[in-house]
């Protein structure tokens, strides 16, 4: 059984995230990374404040819509619209979990595949399974030594 050092496998990751954000802004692509947090669950909060630190680190714009536990899937869904039309924002992650009074796969579903950094869009989910090239949330994603 191979043991994999994950702080500086971590370290090597963001290197190179950190350089290919630097040669996209130089194209004059600059990423941003939106964040839709419903409601106020402890661990949901350190998860996103983890995200807004990463991004600093590597040069990424960052967003956050942090929302009301009692927001309609309505107002929900409109804000998810509103991030995919915005040519700004390049990434959009809900963070889960959302309150029971709302359908997270209808919000998944409405993510446009092509901002859906989780992965959990049902055409990203197939492209997954076809070993397709897509977002692959990080939960099943596989180590690969050449990163």
């Amino acid at each position: 059984m191979e043991i994999i050092d994950g702080k500086a496998l971590a370290k090597k990751v963001r290197e190179n995230l950190k350089n290919e954000v630097e040669k996209l802004r130089e194209e004059g692509i600059i990423p941003k990374f939106a964040v839709i947090l419903v409601g106020s669950d402890p661990a949901s909060l350190t998860y996103v404040k983890s995200k807004n630190n990463a991004c600093k680190e590597l040069g990424i714009e960052y967003e956050e819509a942090l929302l009301d536990e009692n927001i309609t899937m309505k107002e929900l869904l409109s804000i998810i619209d509103s991030l995919n039309e915005r040519k700004d924002i390049s990434g959009i992650l809900l963070q889960s979990p959302i309150p029971k009074h709302l359908d997270i796969q209808e919000a998944f579903r409405r993510i446009s595949p092509e901002k859906d950094v989780d992965g959990f869009n049902p055409y990203n989910v197939g492209r997954l399974c076809l070993n397709q090239d897509t977002f692959v949330s990080c939960t099943p994603h596989r180590y690969n030594e050449n990163v």
